[in-house]
């Protein structure tokens, strides 16, 4: 086996430590106990991080925690709208184990696609976009409204916001995507779909190839007209629709 392989199996046997997390606030300790089949003791050291199960066991108790913990209803249920229609967006840029188990899910549902680079745009998407990035031990590119000082040459994409007069750009270091790439574009929040399609615009012109594009939360319908080809030629994954 290789180290490569290693870290991943490894990675994945630490994601069981935040599913257990996640299923003990809406199961008991007995319940999870006799479900998954685990003695108390096992279950408490496995839940507090000091113990990992052997990675054949972590792919069985897995299995049966997604069976049990519905991870997208247990996010929805941390969203919460205000009278103007906007949410706290805690879970997806703070909340450690809800970042881990997103960027988990991530990584099991773009296994075998080539990643080289995982690209977002600043600056909520950062903290979902960093662990992923680590998760496929690639570097992470972050889209920015503006040039920073010291670096010389960038790569530009601008675009006109919906009902908007004013154009807006977002640059990334001209070296950072090169023509072997392979991008894997993360957005922590869809409405209309303008920044995702700035950003897959950003890696065709640079004639990368896009390994596909993670949402965590897409709120409602106006982003899936304006993705339609987006959605329909690439990997195309939401975590959460609202």
């Amino acid at each position: 086996m290789d180290v490569e392989t290693r870290v991943r199996e490894l990675k994945y046997r630490m994601m069981i430590t935040d599913l257990l997390k996640v299923a003990s606030e809406s199961h008991t300790y007995q319940e999870l106990s006799g479900y998954l089949g685990l003695s108390p003791p096992i279950l408490s050291r496995y839940m507090r991080g000091h113990v990992l199960p052997s990675f054949s066991r972590a792919q069985g108790l897995y299995e049966k925690l997604m069976e049990i913990t519905n991870i997208k209803d247990e996010l929805k249920k941390r969203i919460n709208f205000d009278e103007e229609g906007y949410f706290d967006n805690t879970p997806l840029v703070s909340e450690i184990t809800w970042l881990k188990i997103m960027s988990n899910y991530a990584m099991e549902k773009f296994a075998g696609r080539r990643v080289t680079k995982v690209l977002t745009a600043a600056v909520d998407g950062i903290p979902v976009s960093t662990l992923v990035a680590n998760l496929l031990d690639v570097d992470l590119i972050v889209a920015k409204e503006s040039k920073e000082v010291g670096i010389n040459d960038f790569i530009e994409e601008t675009y006109i916001p919906k009902g908007s007069a004013i154009r807006k750009s977002l640059y990334v270091p001209k070296t950072s995507i090169k023509k072997k790439d392979s991008v894997l574009i993360i957005d922590d929040v869809v409405r209309t779909g303008e920044t995702v399609k700035a950003l897959v615009d950003l890696v065709k012109n640079q004639r990368a190839d896009i390994a596909g594009v993670y949402i965590l939360v897409a709120v409602g319908d106006e982003w899936k007209r304006y993705l339609r080809e987006i959605v329909s030629r690439y990997s195309f994954e939401v975590l959460i629709e609202l």
